[in-house]
């Protein structure tokens, strides 16, 4: 395989020509800080001219309905009231906003898995730093072999203490879908409340967030929804909202309003921003959701399906072993660069070298997570609908001419017949 950028790449699908990514690189790492398609990006310059052609007329007498109506139609799509709904600006915002406002003691239990994401890791250890409480940790095995083992360790780790449980929806690192509502409806039983950090969940998953069970739920518009970034969705069961509070408390606070629960006052002006990516949300509902015929049902299956040639693709080539059962991947996979259990500490997570070789000698941009507690560094990729298969096919490639990079023993040969 020749090297550099010179070398012929893969074309995308025939609907890559909405985005507008850069065609000397094969990205394979929409999953990192998605990408938005030109036609959403137009929609939300629009919002843009319009806030700045009249900022006031914008920002104090149009803004609070045209929120209402963006985020109405995002409650649809994730099957939510939408007054249990608020917009934030990333998924790690909607989680600093639900821990910073509960009250916790000295001896409380803060429940997390082994995979959360390093950045709502950071808030759980902050607030149980401030009150005295303690963060526990159930440890997931990884490769996993059934949700099953996943609910064993988290529930295996409730106690009388146990006041809140934090999890993904989706694991960052290791790609899996995490069984959310058998979990939050053990938890619930045992009396705990669950805050789902589900960042790429809108657009991956069918949602129904009503039904799920969770206490709390946030996720990102910006990844597999492909809105503009700086949109993302607070969920906070409507018996819980009166303790929630944004980071920044602004006019609501003191609002002598009636019209609407203080939980949207407060989360709706939280001061001068920037609300276009909020309000080119239904535009990327709506665009994406027009691409094939189906609809969003038949995008996910797309995605998925794509991710889950990838995964075989590249295991095969590799002479790589499944992480987890197919049940257990949406539009992320992550292959495990050698066999043996891996043990996540995420705060330690760094990218491997073969991060850098792949974008710098081959234009391939996606994630490779060197594990300090595994037996080798971990690779995802992701799936969307301007990706193809012959992109994981030259990925594959590349992995074998890097082999030496990545591979800590020599590559055994296959045992033949004498």
């Amino acid at each position: 395989m020749s090297e550099g950028h010179g070398a012929t790449r893969p074309a995308r699908s025939e609907h890559a020509h909405h985005w507008n990514l850069d065609a000397g690189v094969t990205f394979l790492n929409h999953g990192s800080f998605g990408a938005c398609p030109a036609p959403v990006l137009e929609v939300q310059e629009s919002y843009r001219r319009r806030m700045e052609a009249e900022p006031v007329q914008f920002l104090h007498r149009d803004l609070e309905e045209l929120l209402d109506e963006a985020r109405g139609r995002l409650a649809e799509f994730v099957g939510a009231d939408p007054e249990d709904l608020a917009f934030v600006p990333n998924a790690t915002t909607g989680v600093n906003a639900v821990l910073r406002s509960l009250p916790f003691e000295p001896g409380d239990e803060l429940l997390t898995t082994s995979h959360e994401y390093n950045a709502c890791r950071n808030v759980l250890e902050f607030v149980a730093g401030r009150s005295g409480a303690k963060v526990v940790v159930a440890e997931i095995p990884f490769p996993v072999a059934s949700p099953d083992e996943i609910v064993s360790a988290v529930l295996g780790r409730v106690t009388p203490r146990t006041r809140l449980a934090l999890f993904d929806h989706i694991t960052s690192p290791t790609g899996l879908v995490m069984p959310a509502a058998r979990l939050a409806a053990g938890l619930s039983e045992r009396g705990v409340d669950t805050l789902i950090d589900g960042a790429h969940a809108p657009g991956m998953l069918p949602l129904d967030l009503s039904a799920l069970g969770a206490t709390y739920y946030t996720g990102n518009c910006h990844k597999w929804l492909c809105a503009p970034k700086g949109a993302a969705l607070l969920y906070v069961r409507r018996d819980r909202q009166p303790r929630i509070r944004p980071l920044a408390l602004s006019h609501g606070a003191n609002s002598r309003r009636t019209d609407r629960s203080r939980f949207r006052l407060e989360f709706s002006w939280t001061g001068t921003f920037d609300p276009s990516a909020c309000l080119a949300v239904p535009a990327a509902i709506d665009f994406l959701g027009t691409l094939l015929p189906g609809g969003w049902e038949t995008l996910r299956e797309r995605n998925r399906a794509l991710a889950l040639e990838a995964r075989a693709t590249i295991s095969e080539r590799l002479g790589l072993d499944a992480a987890c059962p197919e049940e257990m991947v949406g539009a992320l996979a992550s292959l495990p660069l050698a066999r043996g259990p891996y043990r996540f500490r995420t705060t330690a997570l760094e990218f491997h070298p073969l991060d850098d070789a792949l974008r710098e000698r081959y234009g391939i941009e996606v994630p490779v997570f060197a594990c300090p507690d595994g037996p080798g560094p971990l690779l995802r990729v992701s799936a969307q609908i301007y990706n193809t298969p012959a992109e994981y096919a030259l990925l594959a490639a590349a992995m074998l001419d890097l082999e030496s990079v990545w591979r800590e023993t020599p590559r055994p040969r296959s045992m033949r017949a004498t």
